[in-house]
């Protein structure tokens, strides 16, 4: 008898910035020969989320298709939606075109990521429109090409989405009635000198601001405050983000958000053999503060999983990579920009930088997330490391 070392099955979900991420990284970490990497998603190419409030607006977006991305690498896609995991038997069921199938893994990174949160409130679901994937940007981009000028559009959410989304449209159609409600006040999270700029370009760009309110219902034709109703023609909502509900049906460990609960190599608590990632995974950061959920969180977790996973097939050196922010870059058009600089933990000190140099800072940054997808090791040279750790299959075959 004679004994073979198996193909590790690592099983990635999710190929927004951080699945995609992980599964070139893994990649090009871990031998072909030792290692199968599936990457399942729902569609063929790569969304730039970051750009959703461009898209919705009617600006075209470079297609990025994922076999172009991973030619060469190894990386298998299966194009499928995820509709059940099992953590205990280790089964991932995808289903696409042809129905549904199981998937077996012997390393899962979850990285389904997030969606909009409604927040409960009545009316958002039936009536509100979302800018959190590629689908409810296009139907919204349907639905503004379609209104007549002078037509009221209201934004809802005063957060980084929120700010963008207003700008952008305000910016493309200023035939529009642009408005934003916030639930403190605008840009109440900034510097002094990042909230006085972000005033200005609201100002210039006649956008009416309702701060310190908040939407009580969402309707066909307008939206209910304490205050009284608020035209819209169109309603964005834009309140925050929610985490895909599926792993919370299963046994891991989960927080109060359903995010996964990790370890500082992004392992799950409860289940070994799953990692989360991006928005699905709830990460502790600098000052002990949960990360935000965001591409500039989301990444660095992508390195540290792929990274810790490589490191434990291969008996190699664990790594440590210390998420921490460093800045805020705010779209505010394609003219304005505004960059907020951070403490470690993501509060705003008393530096900024505005205006079209702002706005070339943040496209710079937003083209470098998605060249960081197709280049996960930053363009650094890389060894691929044979399997020897722990989590090697071997079988038997005759000799």
């Amino acid at each position: 008898m004679r004994q073979t070392i198996q193909q590790h099955r690592v099983v990635v979900i999710g190929a927004g910035y951080t699945g995609a991420t992980a599964a070139g990284r893994l990649a090009r970490r871990l031998r072909g020969e030792d290692v199968s990497i599936t990457l399942v998603n729902a569609e063929a190419d790569f969304v730039e989320r970051v750009r959703m409030h461009q898209l919705a607006v009617g600006q075209p977006l470079r297609p990025r298709p994922f076999d172009e991305m991973f030619s060469g690498t190894g990386v298998e896609l299966r194009l499928g939606r995820v509709t059940g995991i099992d953590v205990d038997r280790r089964t991932v069921t995808v289903t696409g075109a042809d129905g549904a199938s199981d998937l077996e893994y012997d390393t899962l990174v979850y990285a389904l990521g997030s969606a909009w949160n409604t927040q409960g409130v009545p009316g958002t679901t039936e009536h509100a429109h979302e800018i959190a994937g590629r689908d409810g940007a296009l139907r919204l981009r349907d639905r503004l090409a379609a209104l007549a000028p002078g037509s009221p559009v209201t934004v809802v959410g005063g957060g980084l989405t929120g700010v963008e989304a207003a700008t952008e449209l305000a910016e493309t159609r200023p035939d529009l009635d642009v408005s934003l409600i916030a639930r403190a006040g605008l840009g109440d999270w900034l510097s002094p000198k990042g909230a006085r700029h972000l005033q200005k370009v609201f100002s210039n760009l006649r956008i009416t601001t309702h701060e310190h309110t908040t939407v009580t219902a969402v309707h066909a034709d307008r939206v209910t405050t304490p205050q009284g109703d608020i035209p819209a023609a169109v309603t964005i909502w834009t309140t925050g983000f929610a985490v895909h509900p599926i792993a919370r049906a299963t046994t891991l460990q989960t927080g109060d958000t359903g995010q996964i609960t990790v370890d500082a190599t992004m392992r799950s608590v409860s289940h070994p053999d799953v990692y989360a990632i991006g928005d699905a995974a709830l990460v502790t950061g600098p000052g002990d503060k949960p990360l935000r959920m965001s591409c500039a969180s989301g990444v660095p977790t992508a390195w540290q999983a792929a990274d810790a996973i490589a490191a434990r097939l291969t008996d190699s050196k664990l790594p440590t990579i210390s998420a921490r922010y460093f800045n805020q870059c705010i779209s505010l058009g394609r003219k304005e920009g505004l960059i907020q600089y951070v403490t470690a933990d993501d509060r705003a000190v008393n530096a900024a930088l505005t205006g079209r140099l702002a706005a070339l800072y943040k496209e710079l940054v937003c083209k470098g997330a998605a060249w960081g997808v197709a280049n996960p090791t930053i363009g650094l040279p890389v060894r691929r490391r044979r399997m020897t750790g722990e989590r090697t299959r071997v079988g038997a075959t005759a000799a």
